[in-house]
């Protein structure tokens, strides 16, 4: 424990003589960022470790079929994470200026609106898999692994929607550790059911369904435990301080206002952010269903690598809108300008590692000859691209603590469909071949970065912040 004090004390000292981030504000990041990067890691792992065991165990064609599936799932849960955006800007604001009724009143909203996103969804996935994998999917063995996946998998969705709020909340008031603890039990609990499931009754890709939805509603069963401000007797895990109360006012016509107004450019960033896997997918169908598994295992390799931007992210709007809360602008422009150039630092250096042993994880999740070597190109590619993610997302973060949301939706937008799209499709027509596809992955993530950065640069959200705050509000 000493070595490791002494380790982490020179290393703050390395970053501030560097310029990268002062030692106070490095403490309050790393402080919220750690437990949210061990969170994201969790949540992400659960696709992860499907698609792993589902790989390992049935082959490619399965690959192919989750990576169908993996795309409706995650447009609905993009859906929950632009909601939940907007929630946590305005909950640490209010959190922030002191004005706690006003914050619970918010997380009511958020779970209200949750719900009439959710359950419709939820439904749909459930009753329609089969004709919606068919969209996407020619491969009948890969749309029958991935229709199949996708009818177990649409409950979890709309436990999914409720733990983003309840982990957001958290995030918002300063508690990371909570939802940490939480979320990976419930990765831990997926790989055990999963594993079950699969390796000991052979159930497959139905086993690795049922594995990540009866572990997410367990992880919701937990968290709303402390949602509602009930203790759980052990310093791990902590109430909220914005409990949820089942009688007093059920809506708030101004606070739901702010909440969409906010959320909405969230949402839809997300979600187009979510269906642009469909047409790259159609056109890595069209390269043979290796190809498509290979750009799946890359995707997956990303977007774990991508946990530390779920820290820097959410402590990013934590701090930022904590601050505005307090009327210090430049108290949160200090926070956020520090978190972008340490999450540039630490995004180089995890990707340089991923880099580096590529093909050992790719053999992670497949053990054919052909598809480890697709697989191989797409986790590199997805190494580089994740830096200039990680950089987004912490402007983003920013941003979003501002409640400054319309310039992230359109950096997405332009990035994905203006540059990204047109680049992957061309492979298609001319002899890039699959290089679009490795120019698509690298074109959506530095285009949308290049715009947040930018726009964090000019200030213009500190006066965006100032109609969300609590001072806002008449009387």
């Amino acid at each position: 424990m000493r070595r490791a004090r002494q380790i982490g004390h020179a290393l703050a000292g390395l970053l501030e003589r560097a310029g990268v981030i002062e030692r106070e504000h490095l403490a309050a990041t790393v402080e919220l960022a750690w437990p949210r990067t061990v969170t994201g890691f969790a949540i992400m792992s659960k696709q992860a470790v499907d698609l792993a065991l589902v790989g390992l165990t049935v082959g490619p064609a399965a690959v192919a079929g989750l990576a169908f599936a993996n795309a409706y799932w995650l447009v609905g849960k993009r859906i929950g994470i632009g909601l939940t955006g907007g929630a946590v800007g305005l909950v640490s604001q209010n959190y922030g200026g002191g004005a706690d009724e006003r914050a619970s009143l918010v997380v009511k909203q958020s779970v209200w609106v949750a719900l009439a996103f959710a359950l419709p969804v939820a439904l749909a996935y459930g009753l329609f898999a089969r004709p919606l994998i068919d969209l996407v999917g020619s491969d009948p063995a890969a749309v029958g692994h991935g229709a199949t996946y996708l009818t177990f998998v649409a409950p979890g969705l709309l436990f999914e929607f409720l733990n983003l709020i309840a982990s957001r909340t958290y995030a918002g008031v300063g508690d990371t550790r909570t939802p940490m603890v939480v979320r990976a039990g419930g990765a831990v609990l997926n790989i055990l059911i999963s594993g079950v499931l699969i390796f000991g009754l052979g159930m497959g890709v139905t086993g690795a369904a049922i594995g990540t939805t009866v572990s997410t509603g367990a992880t919701l069963l937990l968290i709303t435990w402390g949602m509602f401000g009930r203790s759980y007797g052990t310093r791990l895990l902590q109430p909220s301080p914005v409990a949820l109360r089942l009688g007093g006012p059920q809506v708030d016509l101004s606070l739901a206002r702010q909440l969409l107004t906010v959320s909405t450019p969230l949402m839809v960033r997300r979600v187009t952010e979510g269906l642009v896997i469909f047409p790259l997918l159609a056109i890595a169908a069209t390269f043979g269903p290796l190809v498509v598994a290979g750009l799946e295992v890359g995707r997956r390799v990303r977007q774990l690598a991508t946990s530390f931007s779920w820290g820097f992210s959410i402590a990013a709007s934590t701090l930022v809108g904590q601050r505005l809360g307090q009327g210090d602008e430049s108290g949160a422009e200090a926070y956020g300008g520090a978190i972008l150039r340490l999450s540039t630092a630490v995004y180089a250096a995890v990707s340089l590692v991923v880099l580096l042993f590529a093909a050992p994880i790719a053999g992670l999740f497949v053990n054919d000859p052909g598809t480890i070597t697709e697989a191989t190109t797409f986790v590199r590619v997805g190494a580089l691209s994740a830096v200039a993610l990680g950089i987004d997302g912490s402007a983003t973060g920013a941003l979003r603590g501002a409640g400054d949301t319309r310039w992230p939706l359109v950096a997405s937008l332009l990035g994905r469909y203006a540059v990204g799209l047109p680049l992957a499709a061309l492979g298609t027509v001319t002899a890039l071949g699959v290089t679009g596809l490795y120019l698509a992955l690298v074109a959506e993530t530095v285009v949308p970065a290049a715009i947040t950065t930018w726009r964090f640069r000019t200030n213009r959200w500190k006066v965006v912040s100032r109609a969300y705050r609590p001072s806002s509000e008449p009387g």
